[in-house]
Formats: structure tokens, sequence, C-alpha cells
């Protein structure tokens, strides 16, 4: 018996790794963040599967099914949205399951970012323009950001932002980062990427706060601050290069 972490992506249901689908085939019993994993992907489970909506159970009693699931011997498929590596809530059920001898694995999934960055056809880092991609959130009342990784000291790396979980705090995103990256800075805003409903609203720091609120937008949706947004003019990289010497395979 074996439980397996699965990222489902970002909410297109054909954006599921093979094997994240293979593992939801083989699994008798499939947990599933059901706010957010669309029902397309529980199409993959087996006949006859246990399916159970973890959106409103809390740690203890999503524990208790994994544990009843380990006394039968079943596999079972705990599905979450987008990549586990990130607010993916693994660590701590993993580390109950360390306590219970109940054996895990990862498979990730399309984290929400690179969704956002496909459904607007381009490429965060840019030669001379932006090389650094920082993946962070603002503070809740559950859940408060660490000693030094505020948006203010963030953001005086001047590298691109994918901010999540922040579509509330977008007045004190724009305040705290407005200072540092300027008032024309760009801004994205992706709400549900890849869902059918998807939507894109472009502005500036100066502006952004605005049309979301005219918009309507208050969940699920990534904030994207930075230049290479624009149309900075940003030059080629040294991989595709004529002047690369592609017999040194110790550059690649």
């Amino acid at each position: 018996m074996i439980v397996h972490f699965i990222g489902a992506g970002p909410g297109a249901a054909d954006l599921l790794t093979l094997r994240g689908r293979d593992h939801i085939h083989n699994s008798p019993v499939c947990l599933y963040a059901g706010s957010l994993v669309p029902k397309e992907i529980l199409a993959h489970a087996p006949p006859g599967a246990r399916i159970v909506d973890t959106a409103e159970m809390n740690l203890d009693e999503i524990i208790t099914e994994i544990a009843e699931a380990y006394a039968k011997g079943l596999d079972v498929a705990r599905i979450h949205s987008g990549d586990l590596s990130i607010w993916s809530t693994m660590a701590e059920q993993i580390r109950r399951l360390k306590l219970l001898g109940i054996p895990y694995d990862v498979t990730p999934g399309v984290p929400a970012f690179a969704a956002a960055a496909a459904a607007l056809n381009q490429e965060l880092t840019l030669p001379n323009v932006a090389q650094t991609l920082i993946l962070t959130r603002t503070s809740t009342r559950s859940t408060p950001m660490p000693a030094g990784e505020d948006l203010a000291t963030l953001g005086r790396t001047g590298a691109m932002l994918a901010i999540h979980l922040s579509i509330m705090n977008l007045d004190q995103v724009s305040s705290q980062l407005l200072p540092l990256y300027g008032e024309d800075c760009p801004v994205i805003v992706v709400f549900r990427a890849s869902w059918p409903d998807e939507r894109i609203l472009r502005g500036t720091l100066s502006t952004i706060h605005g049309m979301v609120k005219a918009s309507g937008i208050d969940r699920n949706a990534l904030i994207l601050v930075g230049r290479s947004l624009g149309q900075s003019p940003f030059g080629e990289s040294y991989l595709y290069s004529t002047a690369r010497d592609r017999t040194d395979t110790s550059k690649e």
C-alpha cells in the first residue's frame, strides 16, 4: 500500500501528467480537494473507487481516511491542485504519515504560474531584463509571512514576482511595490489560469487595483509583476548565439 500525492495541475484536466493519471487509475481510494480539482480528473479513478472530497475536512479526518485505507492494503491517490511543492499542505500530511509508518510518494503537477505564463504566450525570464522569478504570497489571518519575506524586502531585488493567494491584498501589493518598481511597471492578473472561465487583466502598479475591483475578481487569481511583462527591449541568449563554440560541450 502507498499514498500517491499527485499534483493535478492548475485546472485544465488535460494538464494532468501521465504518471498522475496512472496513479489515480490504480488507486481504489481517491482523496481530492474538491474546490480546486476539476471533476474530470476523477474520471481516471477505477470503477467502484472510494472518492472523497476533502474540501470541508480537517487534517485529522483526512489522515483517518488514509489510515483506514492503509489497514485494508488499498493504495490512495491524494490529489491536490497545481504542484505539491508550494502551498499544498502536503508537508503536514507527510509528517503524520511518517509517524504512522505509512509509505508515500510524490508526483509533480503543472504549477499555476506556468499555466498563467502559457495563457499569456510569453516567457517570464528575458535576457537583460529578468532572470529571476520569485514565487511568493502575502500574509493572511491564518498564515503570516516569516520575517524578511514581505514584498517590500523581496521587491528590492527587482525580480519578476509571481504573487499567489493575494488578490484580496492587491492594495497592499501595489503600495509596497510601487516605490520599488515604479507606477508604470506592468502587472498582469490571471484568474483561474487554464480553466474555461480564465480571465486576464493587464495594467500597471498604478492601475491594476481599480481594474480588479471593477472586474469582481476576488479569488483564484495570480498576480504577476515585472518589466518582462511589458515591451522592454531584451537581448538574445548565448544558447543559440552564432558566437557560441558548439564544439565545447562544457558550456552547455
